[in-house]
């Protein structure tokens, strides 16, 4: 490398996110752009268009050399290397870097979610532990700004996907995920905005859940200005996830905005004026509003020491329902499961999630059984197939005890009616019955059917595709067939709430009307004339939001 170094292709202020902003101490703003500047020099090497790899590699070996002497020929290297003497912080996440340009020299496509968490854990992890490293922080901060920069890093990948493969030959989404559009051309494909539009959502998703983890960054921070530039971050990085889900980065340019910025940093500022406090809580709440669920109502009905703990279940079967809902592969939806089965079996010794240390406080306070949490697991491994058939009314129903019965037995602990245990199995059964019904369509656009082929069977149906069998009239007759067993099932549950304190079951009750409702309005619409997902009306909301605001 010459002495005389290339302009950079980006400055500090070209980023999105904040490199040494303002928030930051001055005494360590001065090595912090030190160090980007080391790495955006390394970067351009790695970016270069015209260099082969070949000498990409040999390029950031010298960078490297010069690094560990203080090369003054190349000034970043010498200042990064002056910032590691001062402040024992710098050359060991620099080397890390470099692994990372070194593989973006010589590869340019990766197979799967794993594969793309490795690389991150080179090129964007480092920076977070430099940080935690200049400002002498303590070692439990690591876990979640790990996940922040990952986060960061992913983000980032979507939000160049276009221009990283037309200019760099490079693609960050994985193979696996591309391969659900048929190829990767057919992914770029301006015609399949749809099925791309699918697997963005599904990697945002996993991006979302890394910026929980990262909520708890600013509690392990002892400096305040860190802290502060942490929590403008985090900001930040959620307004880009929510501004990908819009758009699509494939044809537009997606970015934050000054005003997205200038919101981040008052947050940030705002966090220097208090005591950072636990944001665990404040995470399965959010998981609450934003899913709309219609069992909010009932939520709202519980004392605040319940209500959290509800969250906590609610949040949990909503994280793995999207794994189980998303365009991930197969295989990797039963890994992300497989990690949640982890993280179940941890949570009274160390949980890593958010939601795992509000269920973990759940567990203790409620005696919830965890076994429920690895059923409804079982259930969402089912629903993760490439192609869902049940075969008999017993398969039906095993499902419907993973998937709902299991939500049932760990609400109804919380409720404080344990005693009600095998009412709340019962009635999970029939609401999902209605689940199936209301969603016919939107399953079958997946390849799923939940109505089972024994009973297809019986009007002379066999198995087909799924938007076949939902288009023949004799699928209708079936599903008249499936509503009257759900009709029997509220009629059941009526029956049961007669020796039950109907007051400690108004959430559960106040679902049951919710869903009976439901109930209504399908078999009103009639089976044979579905046109789209039902949703209830403001009137019947306006009804059941009366109902919660009355005593039981």
């Amino acid at each position: 490398m010459s002495a005389q170094s290339p302009q950079p292709a980006k400055r500090p202020r070209d980023e999105n996110f904040p490199v040494a902003s303002l928030l930051l101490s001055p005494e360590y703003r001065t090595a912090v752009l030190a160090f980007y500047a080391f790495a955006r020099i390394a970067d351009d090497i790695a970016d270069a268009p015209d260099l082969k790899a070949t000498e990409k590699l040999q390029r950031l070996e010298a960078l490297e050399q010069a690094l560990a002497s203080g090369d003054p020929a190349i000034p970043q290297a010498a200042r990064l290397h002056a910032v590691d003497a001062q402040h024992r912080a710098g050359l060991v996440h620099a080397r890390n870097l470099l692994r990372a340009f070194r593989q973006d020299a010589v590869k340019a496509r990766y197979t799967d979610w794993a594969e793309l968490i490795d690389y991150c854990r080179l090129s964007a992890n480092p920076v977070g532990r430099f940080l935690l490293a200049l400002h002498k922080e303590h070692s439990a901060a690591q876990v979640p700004a790990d996940a922040l920069c990952t986060a960061l890093q992913i983000l980032n990948h979507l939000q160049d996907c276009g221009r990283d493969r037309e200019e760099l030959g490079r693609i960050y989404v994985p193979i696996r995920w591309m391969m659900g559009a048929g190829s990767e051309r057919a992914f770029f494909d301006p015609s399949h905005a749809a099925l791309r539009r699918d697997v963005f959502d599904a990697m945002l998703d996993r991006v979302d859940a890394l910026i929980d983890r990262a909520q708890s960054l600013p509690e392990h921070l002892d400096n305040t200005r860190l802290r502060a530039q942490s929590v403008a971050t985090i900001v930040l990085a959620r307004r880009l996830s929510t501004r990908l889900r819009h758009a699509d980065p494939v044809h537009e340019r997606v970015q934050v905005s000054w005003a997205d910025a200038g919101m981040a940093f008052l947050h940030g500022l705002g966090s220097t004026l208090r005591t950072p406090s636990s944001s665990d809580s404040r995470v399965t709440a959010a998981a609450v509003r934003r899913s709309g669920s219609s069992f909010r109502l009932g939520m709202r009905s519980l004392q605040p020491e319940r209500r959290r703990a509800i969250h906590a279940v609610y949040a949990f079967c909503r994280a793995v329902d999207d794994i189980a809902d998303g365009a991930a592969p197969a295989p990797e939806k039963r890994a992300f499961l497989h990690e949640w089965r982890r993280e179940l079996d941890r949570l009274h010794r160390a949980p890593e999630t958010p939601i795992g240390r509000e269920l973990a406080r759940a567990s203790s306070l409620f005696k919830l059984p965890l076994e429920e949490g690895h059923a409804l697991l079982d259930g969402m491994e089912m629903d993760s197939s490439d192609r869902v058939r049940l075969a008999s009314d017993d398969e039906l129903g095993l499902y419907g005890r993973r998937v709902a019965g299991s939500v049932g037995a760990l609400s109804i602990r919380i409720f404080g009616a344990p005693m009600a245990h095998d009412f709340a199995l019962d009635l999970g059964r029939t609401l999902q019955l209605v689940n199936i019904l209301r969603d016919v369509d939107e399953d079958a656009a997946h390849e799923r059917v939940y109505i089972p082929l024994s009973r297809l069977a019986q009007l002379g149906l066999q198995d087909a595709p799924a938007a076949t069998l939902v288009a023949d009239p004799r699928f209708a007759r079936v599903c008249e067939g499936l509503a009257e067993d759900a009709r029997a099932g509220f009629a059941a549950a009526d029956a049961a709430l007669m020796h039950f304190d109907r007051h400690a079951l108004k959430p559960a009750i106040l679902m049951m009307e919710n869903y009976r409702c439901v109930l209504d309005r399908l078999q009103a619409r009639g089976w044979g004339t579905r046109h789209g997902k039902l949703r209830l009306s403001t009137a019947d909301r306006l009804h059941l939001l009366t109902r919660a605001m009355r005593p039981a």
